[in-house]
């Protein structure tokens, strides 16, 4: 879990069930994925007014107080995707419901932090491209089989263009 740095960070001055707001804010983006608190509750930032930023977080606020700290993450809350969604059970926040109850029993805790993908399980890659290619935005370098219905398709991002400098071997 990356964050800025400790100078860009937010404290909290206002409470309302699910809506917080802080100040020091005036370096943060709408849709920001920022942690409220020392127990890191997932937020995102819904409003912006010059340093003061409203937050919705997406966890349970009782007992939080004005002055506790809010960490930037400095990029948008998003979603993973990949090989290994199919057949998992998320919240709201993509936080898989199996490894949580696991972890820590049927409820879950506030600020509780688990990879929405295994990152133990091998996928077999087959490359669709070749060191030294010239790519653009889209173009397929390589594709994942999960099920035999469903291909993931690795592409050149998008802005991204350019001659390939390596591409992995066929395998695991």
């Amino acid at each position: 879990m990356a964050t800025m740095p400790a100078e860009e960070k937010g404290i909290v001055t206002y409470i309302n069930g699910p809506v917080v707001k802080g100040r020091g804010m005036a370096l943060a983006n709408m849709m920001e994925l920022v942690y409220v608190s020392e127990e890191r509750l997932f937020g995102e930032i819904i409003g912006l007014e010059g340093d003061i930023a409203t937050i919705q977080v997406y966890e349970e606020t009782t007992a939080l107080k004005p002055g506790v700290p809010i960490y930037r993450s400095g990029r948008p809350l998003a979603v993973e995707l990949g090989p290994g969604l199919i057949g998992k059970v998320f919240d709201g926040i993509e936080r898989p419901l199996e490894p949580i109850r696991d972890k820590q029993g049927t409820f879950i805790w506030r600020g509780v932090h688990v990879e929405a993908l295994d990152r133990e399980k091998k996928w077999h890659f087959v490359p669709q491209a070749e060191k030294g290619q010239e790519v653009v935005p889209g173009e397929i370098v390589g594709v994942v089989q999960e099920t035999p219905l469903l291909e993931h398709r690795i592409v050149v991002p998008y802005g991204i263009r350019g001659q390939l400098t390596e591409v992995a071997p066929e395998g695991d």
